[in-house]
């Protein structure tokens, strides 16, 4: 298991960044594109909706995929954690979202009646690519700088 992502990942680097957002008298429009919204090859797109009170989501790390989070209605948490420090963010404006660079855990929580979240990922779906395991995590990022 290549740890590189994680001996580096720092939630500094979780970024929250303003999504292309153009306003009209009838409404807005927010575009993404690879690489001009977010500094990542888009390889998959995921959303979750329908998510019942009290429902937690993630709650891993990757070794390689980094993922954009969006919420497209509604607001939800998501706490990152790199191993030395978490902290919590709340998306609730679907023209912005969080970079998340591998090596991060993540856990999202907190989702409103009717939330949606949108993530673009990096990387196609490989499940050697996650960390699963609490436990392990900390072992990955154990040896921090």
């Amino acid at each position: 298991m290549n740890s590189d992502s994680h001996r580096h990942s720092d939630i500094d680097d979780c970024l929250i960044i303003d999504i292309n957002t153009i306003r009209h008298d009838n409404g807005r429009l927010t575009v993404m594109e690879n690489l001009a919204t977010a500094p990542l090859q888009i390889k998959r797109v995921y959303y979750l909706y329908d998510l019942p009170a009290g429902a937690e989501r993630g709650g891993h790390s990757h070794l390689a995929t980094r993922e954009f989070v969006v919420p497209l209605s509604g607001s939800f948490d998501v706490v990152v954690d790199d191993g030395r420090r978490s902290r919590r963010v709340t998306l609730n404006n679907p023209g912005r979202g969080l970079l998340l660079p591998a090596g991060i855990w993540r856990t999202l929580d907190n989702f409103s009646s009717g939330s949606i979240c949108l993530v673009l990922a990096s990387e196609k779906y490989d499940e050697s690519d996650y960390v699963r395991e609490y436990d392990d995590f900390k072992q990955l990022t154990a040896d921090k700088r």
